[in-house]
C-alpha cells in the first residue's frame, strides 16, 4: 500500500482534443517509461503542487506498456490548470487506486454489452481495449454510447476507425438531439438500449451520469437482465483514495476501498445517495 502513496514525477507527452471539453492526456515516467502497472477500471491520483490534486480513471488499457492515458473533462481548477498546459509539462502521479473490472474472471468468456454516456466512455475504454488485445478471452462484444451532441462524443476518431472495424464488436452511437450532419440515431442512450433488445445472455458494463445508469439499469432490468449481471463504477466520489477522508464513504462502503467497481446487486443494500 505504501508505494502508491508515493508520487512519482510524469511527464505528459501528447495532449489530444476529444470533444470541446475533454482532453486525452498522454503521461510517462521522467525515464520515459510507464509510472506503474495498473488493471481496467482503476484509477490515479493527479496532482499539481500549489493548485489541487484528484483522482482520474485511467483510460488506456493495461496491455499498453509504453504510457498511460486520461481523457479529462473541463470541470474545475485541477482540470482547468491541465487543459490550458502543454506537452512537456511535468506533474505528480501516483497509484494505482481501487478494484478492478473482474476481466481475468466474471468476464473471461462472455459476451459483454458496454453502455456509456458522455464522460462516462473514459473508465471503459481501457476495458474496452483490454478486451480487443486479448480478443480470443471473450465472446461478441457491443457497446452503446451517447452524449449530448456529436461533437461530445468521447474518443470519437478511435471508435471509427478502430473499434467499428473490428470483427465481433459491433458500436451503437446516438446522440440527444437532433444535429445538422448527423445521420445516426437520435436518442437517449436508456432508450437506445431497450429499443435495440439485446439478449440477456450478456455481461454488462455501465457508466456514465446518475441519472443515464438508473434509468439504463432499470430499462435492462425490464429487458430481463438481473443486477448480478451488471458492473458500474463510481470513481467521481473518490479523493484520497485510501478511506481516510470519509468525501466517498456510502453507508457501509468506501468507494476508494471497496470499489470504484461495483456489481448492481451490491449496491442494493446502500442509500439511495449513490
Amino acid at each position: 500500500m505504501t508505494e502508491n502513496l508515493v508520487p512519482s514525477v510524469g511527464v505528459i507527452t501528447d495532449i489530444r482534443i476529444d470533444t470541446p471539453d475533454v482532453k486525452t492526456f498522454r503521461v510517462v515516467g521522467r525515464d520515459g517509461k510507464k509510472c506503474f502497472s495498473h488493471m481496467p477500471g482503476q484509477c490515479a491520483m493527479l496532482s499539481i503542487p500549489g493548485i489541487g490534486e484528484a483522482m482520474f480513471s485511467i483510460t488506456s488499457s493495461p496491455t499498453n506498456n509504453d504510457f498511460m492515458e486520461f481523457s479529462i473533462k473541463k470541470c474545475g481548477c485541477l482540470t482547468d490548470w491541465l487543459h490550458s498546459a502543454e506537452a512537456g509539462q511535468e506533474i505528480l502521479i501516483r497509484g494505482p487506486y481501487g478494484n478492478f473490472f473482474p476481466v481475468e474472471s466474471e468476464l473471461k468468456n462472455k459476451d459483454l454489452l458496454f453502455i456509456a454516456g458522455g464522460i462516462g466512455l473514459a473508465p471503459l475504454r481501457s476495458v474496452i481495449n483490454y478486451c480487443r488485445d486479448k480478443r480470443s478471452d471473450y465472446g461478441k462484444i457491443d457497446i452503446v454510447y451517447g452524449s449530448r451532441s456529436k461533437d461530445d462524443l468521447v474518443d470519437y476518431g478511435e471508435i471509427i476507425n478502430e473499434w467499428m472495424a473490428d470483427g465481433g464488436i459491433d458500436v451503437y452511437l446516438t446522440i440527444d438531439r437532433e444535429q445538422e450532419g448527423w445521420n445516426g440515431h437520435v436518442g437517449f442512450v436508456p432508450n437506445y438500449v431497450k429499443e435495440l433488445g439485446f439478449n440477456t445472455d450478456k455481461t454488462v458494463l455501465l457508466c456514465g451520469p446518475p441519472i443515464m445508469i438508473k434509468f439504463s439499469l432499470q430499462g435492462l432490468i425490464d429487458m430481463g437482465f438481473d443486477k448480478t449481471q451488471v458492473y458500474t463504477t463510481m470513481e467521481l466520489r473518490m479523493k484520497c483514495g485510501v478511506g481516510k477522508c470519509g468525501r466517498c464513504n456510502i453507508g457501509s462502503k468506501y468507494v476508494c476501498k471497496d470499489g470504484p467497481v461495483f456489481r448492481c446487486d451490491e449496491l442494493e443494500a446502500l442509500p439511495d445517495e449513490y
